[in-house]
C-alpha cells in the first residue's frame, strides 16, 4: 500500500526533494508533494461535470504508473492549499488512495487564480466546445480580457476564439446537444451562420433524426439563407403584375373620360405610348375639344 500511496509518475520522484514532506517557500516552477488533506477545492472551477468512468480509469492508471502531470495549487497558509488546476487528477488520486500528490505551488490573487484556472482548463483536450466557450466568456467578463489578449493567453487564433464564443448564442437545446456530443463542432459552425433560432432548431432536429453529415447541413444552411434573401427582395413577377393592374385601371379611366377605347402600348424598358382611336372627323373633333377644355 505504501507504494500505492506514494505513486508518482515515472521519473517524477527524482524531481522532488524530500518527497514525503512539503517544502516551505515553494516557487512557481518547483514541484512539491502535498498532502491531499491540506488541499481545498477551487471556488472558481469552470468545469462542472466529470465523467465517473473516465475518473475510475485515470485512478487505475495512477495506481499503476502514478501522476505524470502535477496539479497546480495556491498556498493559503502553512498547511492549507487551494486548487488552481487539476481537479480531475486530484479526484482520481483520491479514488486511487493516494495521501499526497505532486504539485506546483503558486502565489495568486483571486482574479489571477481564476484566470490561471480558466486558461489551464481551456487547454485540456477532453473539454467539450461549450465548456471552452464558457471559459472564454468568463475570461472576457470576469478577467477583463479582450479577445485579442485572450487569444494570446490561450494560444489560439482570434477567429477561433470568436467562433467558440458564437456558440453561446445558439439555442439552449443545441448547446446541450454539443455538450452531449450529439452534433460535432462542424455542425455547430454551420448552424451559427443561420440567423433565425427556429431555423437553427429545425436543422438541428434534422441532424438528430437523419444523421446528417456536416456537408449536408452546410447545404441546408445555404438553402435557408438563400430563401431568406429571396423573401426580402420584391418578386419580379409580382412587380410586373402590380404595374399591369395599375395600367389597366388608368386605361379604363381614360376610356371612360374620352368615351373611346384607349390602348396602352408599353415596352420592356418602360417606354411606350397611349393610343386614342376615333371613328370619324366628328369624333376626332370631339376628342380635341375635350383636350382643349383641359388646357
Amino acid at each position: 500500500m505504501a507504494a500505492k500511496r506514494n505513486a508518482l509518475g515515472k521519473g517524477l520522484g527524482a524531481l522532488i526533494e524530500d518527497a514525503g514532506t512539503p517544502r516551505s517557500g515553494a516557487s512557481n516552477s518547483a514541484i512539491d508533494e502535498i498532502n491531499i488533506k491540506y488541499i481545498e477545492a477551487n471556488p472558481f472551477q469552470p468545469r462542472t461535470e466529470f465523467d465517473e468512468e473516465a475518473l475510475n480509469e485515470l485512478a487505475q492508471s495512477i495506481e499503476q504508473i502514478g501522476i505524470i502531470q502535477p496539479i497546480t495549487l495556491r498556498k493559503i497558509s502553512d498547511k492549507k492549499y487551494q486548487l488552481i488546476s487539476g481537479e480531475r487528477r486530484l479526484r482520481a488520486s483520491q479514488l486511487a488512495g493516494l495521501e499526497a500528490i505532486p504539485a506546483y505551488v503558486r502565489t495568486a490573487d483571486d482574479q489571477g487564480m481564476l484566470e490561471m484556472a480558466l486558461v489551464e482548463n481551456i487547454q485540456r483536450e477532453d473539454l467539450d466546445a461549450i465548456e471552452i466557450a464558457i471559459s472564454y466568456q468568463r475570461l472576457i467578463d470576469e478577467c477583463k480580457l479582450t479577445q485579442e489578449n485572450m487569444s494570446d493567453r490561450v494560444g489560439k487564433k482570434r477567429s477561433t476564439v470568436t467562433n467558440y464564443l458564437r456558440l453561446l448564442k445558439l439555442p439552449a437545446e443545441i448547446q446541450l446537444g454539443i455538450r452531449k456530443k450529439l452534433i460535432s463542432m462542424g455542425h455547430a459552425r454551420a448552424l451559427i451562420s443561420v440567423e433565425i433560432a427556429d431555423d437553427q432548431l429545425y436543422i438541428f432536429e434534422q441532424i438528430l433524426n437523419d444523421g446528417l453529415s456536416v456537408r449536408k447541413v452546410e447545404e441546408m444552411v445555404r438553402k435557408v439563407k438563400d430563401e431568406a434573401i429571396s423573401s426580402d427582395k420584391p418578386n419580379i413577377q409580382d412587380v410586373k403584375q402590380k404595374a399591369l393592374s395599375e395600367y389597366k385601371d388608368l386605361e379604363s379611366h381614360l376610356a371612360s373620360y374620352f368615351n373611346s377605347k384607349i390602348q396602352f402600348k408599353r415596352g420592356a424598358n418602360g417606354n411606350g405610348k397611349i393610343v386614342i382611336p376615333f371613328k370619324s372627323d366628328e369624333d376626332l373633333e370631339r376628342i380635341i375639344a375635350i383636350l382643349d377644355k383641359n388646357n
